[in-house]
């Protein structure tokens, strides 16, 4: 009787086992015939990865490289990812409180004293929500970073209280970057190279500026123009689809910054629609569940989804802006649900 018994749980095992495995390619062969869809009607033109209970089930590209459209890509090209290199600032900030070299309410003056007064009100947190009131950026002005910082220098007057509104600017990510640098006496470039890309293995991650890097895709809109060169500004990051992922997996195992530190930057101003140094970022009990951030920078646009519960990940990365990686995802997921 012990024997059948261990035989029918065995048959009963492999059974479950093969009907997932089934459901998987299934979904695989949907995904696939979703994406080349996208493609032939020139609304994807990049990189995809899918990642499900920690196995990469999806990983191909589309299109080409540029706007001769000669060259194919291929999984080693590297995209601009937008927005999503915001996350490193609020990490990298994280890491320093953890170190004890800051708190979030210190205020901006602490670090950098020769900004305007302006500086005596705004916190580190709400650089991180976007509610410090800096104006944002004068990009006439802006050549590089001393541009950037000069600017800063210029402020008169915030546009509103620090904490009591939102506004989302790239003034609150470079006050981050520059923080970063005071604090470490290092290039926020190189702290992030040496603390957050190599602990986190992103073997082909580079950060603005750079020269001469292979395996880059250029952007190109549909009249077949290349983007301009990127100003010689920190920041702007390039990533591979298998990079991405091995950020989201360290940022969501709590091998990058602990769990508090976690949950801080993913809080939000008041409002559903704000963003958070995470992007849009969902929690149950303190714990990350879902974490969705996308970002565009010319004809570059990106889009990580994490559902940490159901344990899969989308990254699509696309160097022909058409606006329709929110659609593509959203099919997915109702695929990846079914």
């Amino acid at each position: 009787m012990k024997c059948n018994s261990q035989l029918f749980s065995f048959f009963t095992i492999l059974l479950f086992v093969t009907n997932n495995l089934f459901a998987q390619t299934k979904q695989i062969k949907q995904i696939d015939s979703l994406i080349q869809r996208s493609n032939q009607i020139g609304v994807f033109n990049g990189n995809i990865l899918i990642s499900k209970n920690n196995k990469i089930i999806y990983n191909t590209s589309f299109g080409f490289t540029d706007e001769t459209k000669t060259n194919k890509l291929t999984t080693e090209y590297r995209f601009n990812i937008g927005s999503i290199t915001k996350e490193f600032s609020a990490v990298a900030l994280m890491q320093l409180q953890e170190q004890g070299k800051l708190l979030l309410d210190d205020k901006v003056s602490k670090f950098i004293p020769e900004l305007p007064k302006w500086a005596n009100e705004v916190a580190i947190r709400d650089l991180l929500r976007y509610t410090s009131g800096i104006p944002n950026v004068n990009w006439k002005k802006i050549k590089n970073d001393k541009d950037l910082f000069n600017d800063l220098k210029l402020i008169d007057t915030l546009d509103f209280k620090p904490g009591t509104k939102y506004d989302y600017n790239n003034n609150n990510l470079f006050l981050r970057q520059f923080i970063v640098g005071r604090i470490t006496g290092m290039s926020f470039k190189s702290y992030v190279e040496k603390f957050i890309f190599k602990r986190c293995k992103m073997n082909s991650a580079v950060m603005t500026p750079f020269e001469n890097e292979k395996n880059i895709a250029k952007g190109f809109n549909n009249n077949l123009v290349q983007d301009k060169t990127d100003l010689p500004i920190t920041g702007g990051t390039y990533l591979t689809t298998i990079d991405l992922l091995k950020w989201a997996n360290s940022l969501h195992t709590e091998k990058i910054v602990n769990k508090k530190s976690l949950f801080e930057i993913g809080q939000q101003f008041n409002l559903e629609e704000t963003q958070s140094a995470l992007g849009q970022a969902k929690y149950k009990n303190r714990n990350l569940i879902e974490h969705l951030h996308d970002g565009r920078a010319g004809n570059y646009e990106a889009i990580l989804i994490s559902d940490i519960t159901e344990k899969f990940t989308i990254i699509l990365l696309d160097n022909n802006y058409n606006g329709k990686v929110f659609e593509i995802s959203d099919a997915i997921i109702a695929i990846l649900k079914k």
